[in-house]
């Protein structure tokens, strides 16, 4: 049996908080063949962590169809959890873990998809993730304002 060819999607992301708790944002990219996508959201009262989480779940319910998605983010706690620390999370259900809510927010929307993470360093050129990182500010500050 052949395997179904799965479309490779590029999705990067980037979360931001002013003050941690505080307002946050996320903002991301989805690239497919060069078409890339953005999008954008906020959170009243939130965390850095919590907001950069936000930024792949948002990406990965956008996607259609099952894919191959390599999840590209300046957070070492999302891409070390979403290569190594998930599996052992799932097992001891969670105990000891924080923002459990979006991590099974997380693991639903990753379901029909295969994803992988990579670690890019922040606020280092990288075009894509200064963007992400623009737009995440961007809505912090947006939603600041509203408060």
């Amino acid at each position: 049996m052949q395997n179904q060819v799965r479309k490779q999607i590029t999705l990067y992301s980037d979360g931001s908080s002013l003050g941690n708790p505080g307002p946050g944002g996320y903002g991301g990219i989805l690239e497919f063949k060069g078409i890339m996508k953005e999008y954008s959201g906020a959170d009243a009262n939130t965390t850095n962590n919590r907001m950069e989480l936000q930024g792949v779940i948002e990406g990965l319910k956008l996607l259609k169809e099952p894919c191959d998605v390599e999840v590209v983010s300046d957070s070492s706690y999302v891409v070390k959890a979403i290569n190594e620390w998930l599996e052992d999370w799932i097992k001891r259900d969670f105990k000891k873990v924080k923002n459990v809510d979006l991590w099974k927010a997380y693991l639903e929307a990753a379901a029909p998809h295969n994803v992988s993470g990579t670690w890019v360093r922040g606020h280092d050129g990288h075009p894509e993730n200064e963007r992400c990182d623009e737009l995440a500010r961007n809505e912090a500050e947006r939603i600041k304002l509203t408060r």
